[in-house]
């Protein structure tokens, strides 16, 4: 059995700062996801793909520890925001016009029918109902802008308005893909005010529209 790894400490982008803005790149990495739409906080399609979500990641862990004798430590829950209308998450913040895909990351070695069979684990146990809307997939974003939130989820709106108006554009750089975030604490447990979540765009050279990153998703 080998040590157990933690992919919070050996990839770099779970790393950020408050305050300040980072150009980084990353590698291609490997996510459990499932998709949705609406606002967060009322939507029972959100909560439906959290329950799905977590069950399936810690069926696929185990199995990786039983069948390959690799463990991981899950990580933290992301999500990728998008709307029509990219001023809803900046301006009115008009949360029921957002589209979202929420991701847990797995290691590189985790294949597909590894995923098929905690699915249908999973949906044999019938704790959670949306588990079949659950897929393997890798996140190509490349280079990226982000930064630490630390703070409640509406006050996300002047730091992206930073970001996006100013930091970007003043480095010559263009948004492309979709607006990322990785949640650092436990929404259960961490009062608002003390939230702490990553804040992520994929960026472009401004003017490059052939060879920019696209924060492409690959099946």
């Amino acid at each position: 059995m080998t040590d157990k790894v933690d992919l919070k400490k050996t990839v770099g982008a779970f790393r950020a700062r408050a305050g300040s803005f980072e150009v980084l790149d990353l590698p291609d990495l490997q996510y459990l996801m499932i998709d949705g739409h609406g606002d967060p906080n009322t939507s029972p399609a959100f909560a439906e793909a959290v329950e799905a979500l977590y069950p399936v990641a810690y069926t696929v862990k185990f199995a990786s520890k039983r069948d390959l004798g690799r463990d991981y430590v899950v990580p933290p829950l992301e999500g990728l925001w998008w709307a029509d209308d990219m001023r809803s998450f900046t301006a009115a913040r008009d949360k029921t016009r957002w589209d979202w895909t929420l991701m847990l990351m797995v290691p590189d070695w985790i294949d597909r029918a590894l995923v098929v069979g905690a699915v249908g684990q999973a949906d044999a146990k019938g704790r959670a109902a949306r588990v079949d809307d659950i897929r393997l997939e890798t996140l190509a974003e490349g280079r990226c802008v982000q930064t630490l939130h630390v703070g409640a989820f509406d006050e996300e709106a002047a730091v992206l308005a930073r970001m996006h108006d100013e930091f970007i554009p003043d480095h010559g750089l263009r948004r492309v893909g979709k607006h990322h975030e990785i949640y650092l604490s436990d929404l259960r447990r961490v009062a608002p005010e003390k939230r702490r979540t990553i804040l992520r765009q994929p960026v472009a050279t401004s003017g490059d529209a052939g060879s920019a990153p696209s924060g492409r998703i690959c099946a």
